[in-house]
């Protein structure tokens, strides 16, 4: 069913970019008091931490996690906890130990209490050998250990619906941008750190060559279709944790060539690191067309809306209006 107003919600790893956007989403449109944002150790952003209640915990520690969820007696968890591509890179061990294990801490929680869950997954479950447009469905063979643990939590999510009927969903999100979180890690951060760099500076050195392209989201869209999806009729619903949702693709080179329009002066320079071998890894777009049949989604950013509401966002922010 559909979260109810006195469902008491859970998001974990809330100081992170998209938990920090759907922890001020959710208590919108719920009570504040039944939003729970939960951290391990970076801060909450402050509109988080005064806007209602937090926990501390850590969803490797299955103990602590477990009296968490009872204390606050949650119905409702939105688990996005997680190490990132280039984390994952950096220490594969301990990406697979929050990534999955972490998971499974939260399915076992979610079958006992009968919770509704949400867990997201990633475009990098693709590899090398995806078609340019990735469809729905589709062999499954990442090259970074964040891919890894993402098939992986695709196919624990899958189990626990099958096994236990465990209603739990999820998104492949593409790369996303927002202006209210700093980058969080992400081989297609390149397309946060851009805007701050063109007002602070006037140019950016971008990791990835300019040809590079990848399925791009506005955080508007992420939040509006990760809700949409938790929304859904669960009998609507032929697909659970894997969905394929779409929204823009663009180079590296285009994404430039929009700020450098409305950013005077600016100027964008290539210097392609390791990070180039995660993007070249993933496809150029994906077809989303099972999220618009059974769920009705739709995006409403293209590039042009992006590019203009993240500047006026970040413009005013900054004070540089």
């Amino acid at each position: 069913m559909p979260t109810r107003e006195q469902d008491r919600i859970l998001v974990t790893g809330a100081a992170g970019q998209i938990g920090t956007e759907l922890v001020l989403a959710l208590r919108e449109r719920f009570p504040a008091g039944n939003v729970v944002a939960m951290y391990r150790s970076t801060p909450l952003a402050p509109e988080v931490a005064a806007g209602g209640p937090s926990a501390v915990s850590d969803v490797t520690d299955a103990k602590g996690y477990a009296q968490v969820v009872a204390e606050h007696d949650i119905d409702t968890v939105y688990h996005l906890a997680a190490i990132l591509s280039v984390g994952g890179e950096q220490d594969p061990k301990k990406c697979w130990e929050v990534n999955v294990g972490g998971l499974l801490t939260v399915l076992e929680v979610a079958h006992e209490r009968q919770q509704r869950l949400f867990c997201p997954s990633s475009i990098a479950v693709f590899g090398p050998n995806t078609p340019a447009v990735a469809p729905q469905e589709t062999p499954l063979h990442p090259t970074t250990m964040y891919g890894v643990t993402k098939v992986a939590g695709e196919i624990l999510c899958d189990y626990w619906f099958q096994r236990y009927g465990v209603d739990v969903r999820g998104v492949r999100y593409p790369g996303l941008i927002s202006w209210k979180a700093p980058p969080g890690g992400g081989t297609t951060d390149y397309a946060i750190a851009i805007f701050h760099a063109a007002l602070r500076d006037g140019s950016y050195e971008c990791f990835v060559s300019p040809a590079t392209r990848l399925p791009m989201m506005y955080m508007d869209d992420a939040i509006r279709g990760t809700l949409g999806l938790m929304n859904a009729p669960f009998k609507a619903l032929n697909h659970h944790a894997d969905f394929n949702l779409g929204a823009m693709s663009f180079k590296a080179s285009d994404l430039a060539d929009a700020i450098a329009q409305r950013v005077p002066g600016f100027t964008c320079s290539y210097a392609p690191d390791a990070r180039q071998a995660i993007a070249n890894s993933w496809p150029d777009a994906v077809d989303d067309s099972a999220a618009r049949d059974e769920w009705g989604w739709s995006p409403r950013f293209g590039l042009e809306e992006m590019v203009d509401d993240m500047l006026e966002n970040l413009r005013h922010g900054l004070g540089t209006e």
